[in-house]
C-alpha cells in the first residue's frame, strides 16, 4: 500500500501519460537526427523544389515511406531548408500514396 501513499510514483505516471498523449497522434517519435532525416530524403530534392512540376520518383517515394510520418513532420517543422518548399514536402505522402496522418504544422 505504500505505492498509493507516496505521491512521487503518481507524479511520474501522470508525467508519462501526458508525454504519450502530447505526441498528437504520432505513434512513434522520430528517432533520426534532423540531418540524417534530411539526407534520407535527398532523392526527393527535385520534387520539393519551389515551383517544381516534377512528381516524386519511385526512389523518393520509397525514401518517404522508409522515413515515416514522424520524421517527415520533424523535417517540415524544423529550420528552413534552402531550396525546399515546405508545402511541396507536405504533399509527398499523398503523391507517394503513403498512408500518413497529416503533420501538425508549428508556426
Amino acid at each position: 500500500m505504500k505505492l498509493f501513499e507516496s505521491k512521487v510514483p503518481w507524479f511520474f505516471l501522470v508525467l508519462y501519460c501526458v508525454t504519450i498523449l502530447g505526441a498528437k497522434g504520432q505513434s512513434t517519435p522520430c528517432t533520426s537526427t534532423f540531418f540524417s532525416a534530411l539526407v534520407q530524403l535527398l532523392p526527393c530534392r527535385t520534387a520539393v523544389a519551389p515551383f517544381s512540376p516534377i512528381p516524386p520518383s519511385d526512389d523518393c517515394c520509397n525514401a518517404v515511406m522508409a522515413l515515416g510520418q514522424p520524421c517527415l513532420c520533424f523535417l517540415v517543422n524544423g529550420p528552413p531548408i534552402s531550396g525546399v518548399d515546405r508545402n511541396m514536402a507536405l504533399q509527398l505522402p499523398e503523391k507517394c500514396a503513403a498512408n500518413f496522418e497529416p503533420c501538425d504544422i508549428m508556426k
